[in-house]
């Protein structure tokens, strides 16, 4: 097994860490719902500000100079460098799908899938509000690797639907349920409480300006 895989093993089975997670996530969570929330509605930037929260995370209990992120705008799937090694970060709400990459157009989406290969060790991050389940999984490149030659390209991911906005290609239904519930898959079952906040989302910037 890779040293950074090795290093995120022995993370995810550290009490500490663990107790952290499940206790700060939901709240942080939360207030990225807060932060991106207009008349009501969640805007999509959430994904990204839920992405900072959780390399915040790493930062805090690794430290800086083995979380590197300065990663280009253009790549396409890693979000982090942890030990030297790319990893892929993402979020998700209840039933909905995990995106492998955004795209703009159906062309685009097929060059992905027809040169697609796991690259990135993958931290999925799977929401459900007022229920104990999903949780925080690390999902290694060699699982990923494994599945992705047993299903091969076209059942391991999905195009968008013709005549929709594509955004991007997803991981399929079946490849993502084997990803998460391989036996070297490992999670943190966390209890997603959605409790009231009083959160101010103007007041740091007010705060800022009055300086």
């Amino acid at each position: 097994m890779r040293f950074m895989a090795v290093e995120l093993k022995k993370l995810f089975t550290n009490k500490a860490f663990v107790l952290k997670i499940q206790a700060k996530l939901p709240k942080i969570f939360r207030i990225t719902e807060i932060e991106c929330s207009r008349a009501g509605k969640i805007g999509m930037e959430v994904g990204s500000l839920r992405e900072r929260a959780v390399i915040a995370l790493f930062i805090a209990q690794l430290g800086k100079e083995v979380v590197n992120t300065d990663i280009p705008i253009t790549e396409p799937e890693a979000d982090v460098i942890i030990y030297g090694k790319p990893v892929s970060i993402k979020t998700i709400t209840a039933n909905s799908g995990v995106k492998a990459v955004w795209t703009v157009d159906a062309q685009s989406a097929q060059n992905f899938i027809n040169n697609y290969k796991p690259k990135c060790d993958i931290i999925l991050v799977h929401i459900f509000w007022g229920l104990e389940k999903g949780g925080f999984y690390f999902i290694p490149l060699d699982v990923q690797n494994e599945i992705f030659n047993k299903l091969g390209s076209a059942a391991y991911l999905q195009m968008p639907k013709p005549g929709t906005n594509p955004r991007g290609v997803e991981f399929s239904k079946d490849a993502l349920k084997q990803l998460m519930m391989h036996k070297k898959t490992i999670i943190i079952t966390i209890r997603w409480e959605k409790d009231a906040i009083d959160y101010d989302v103007y007041g740091r910037w007010v705060d800022y300006w009055k300086d």
